[in-house]
């Protein structure tokens, strides 16, 4: 007998109880390997499949959209970002597209707080100090003098969900909060936070000690730090980046923090389609830059509910009913809107 469930193709490895729960709900084909799939891998891994579950690792665009076999219907993003899908294309092949907002939220915030606050407190160079040395002298009122957080200006670009929820983190340090966003926010939001509206990027980059990216990644926001812009930033302010690394032009970004203009920068995404820049590790090294895995959404709690939301995405659809994460197009470079935000 042929299995009436909808059939699935899951491109990277999810949490077992997730994929114990799809392999009741679906016929699940899940890539034991758990590398990135190649667009022909994709391909043959589809063929009578109904549902590709995939993440940002996987590169669907035009071309590889027209290649999809016909049984395909919905391409189901495991993440919130979906500027690795040509969703304009894939809609024109009628094709519908989800992915899994709101739940990275606070685990994303979080990590952007710890970063704002692991390079002015020298947090990794205190430890590595220890680690690599094996030795300490012990304290001095002069050793390991970092910087205060408290009354410093932060510039959020992207007032969003998560731009938001960093801006109450922090407020609570004592952070003056400024932003820059395609639309102002509300009374009920900006008055708790004593928030600064800007509706001039670079006005607000040249006034702000911490510049904080929350931006998705489109045609208007690649480069939206551009060398110019952080030509411009306000001498000795960082930038910390856990949203994608095409917003920075890195290796203007690497310049202006050698030469001195720039303190630093504390980043969870970075370009490494050829490997991490040596000049960025460089600075790592020399403690001008924290880096870390790609890690913002890096919990356990967080990939479950990313799974479910997934699960929730996939019956919705295959039950005849518009899925609650539907994304529509908002522009080139695969860019789009979630109905539910």
């Amino acid at each position: 007998m042929t299995s009436s469930k909808p059939k699935i193709l899951v491109t990277r490895r999810l949490p077992e109880t997730i994929e114990a729960r799809m392999a009741t709900l679906f016929e699940t084909d899940v890539n034991e390997a758990d590398v990135a799939l190649t667009a022909d891998d994709i391909v043959e891994g589809l063929a009578g499949k109904d549902v590709l579950v995939s993440s940002i690792t996987d590169r669907i665009d035009a071309d590889l959209v027209t290649r999809l076999p016909e049984s395909v219907r919905l391409i189901a993003q495991f993440g919130n970002g979906v500027d690795n899908i040509d969703v304009e294309a894939a809609l024109a092949a009628g094709l519908t597209v989800t992915n899994t907002p709101s739940v990275l939220t606070e685990d994303t915030a979080d990590m952007a707080m710890v970063l704002m606050l692991a390079l002015p407190r020298r947090l990794v160079e205190g430890t590595q100090m220890l680690v690599r040395d094996g030795v300490w002298a012990g304290w001095s009122p002069t050793s390991m003098l970092g910087h205060r957080l408290r009354g410093k200006a932060l510039g959020i670009v992207g007032m969003g969900r998560i731009g938001t929820a960093v801006a109450q983190r922090a407020k609570a340090f004592g952070l003056n909060i400024h932003y820059f966003s395609r639309n102002r926010r509300p009374p009920a939001i900006e008055t708790p936070l004593e928030a600064t509206y800007w509706d001039d990027l670079d006005a607000m980059l040249a006034a702000v000690d911490i510049v904080s990216l929350h931006t998705p990644h489109t045609r208007e926001t690649f480069h939206i730090l551009s060398a110019e812009r952080l030509a411009a930033m306000k001498p000795g302010s960082f930038v910390v980046n856990v949203s994608r690394p095409e917003l920075i032009d890195e290796a203007a970004l690497v310049s202006q923090i050698e030469n001195g203009h720039l303190s630093g920068a504390a980043l969870d995404v970075f370009e490494n389609k050829h490997g991490i820049d040596p000049r960025l590790l460089a600075l790592a090294e020399d403690n001008k830059v924290v880096l870390t895995a790609h890690m913002a959404s890096a919990t356990l709690e967080a990939r479950i509910e990313m799974g479910e939301t997934v699960i929730v995405n996939i019956r919705t659809f295959m039950d005849g009913h518009q899925p609650p994460h539907r994304l529509l197009p908002e522009g080139p470079r695969g860019a789009g809107r979630s109905q539910s935000a």
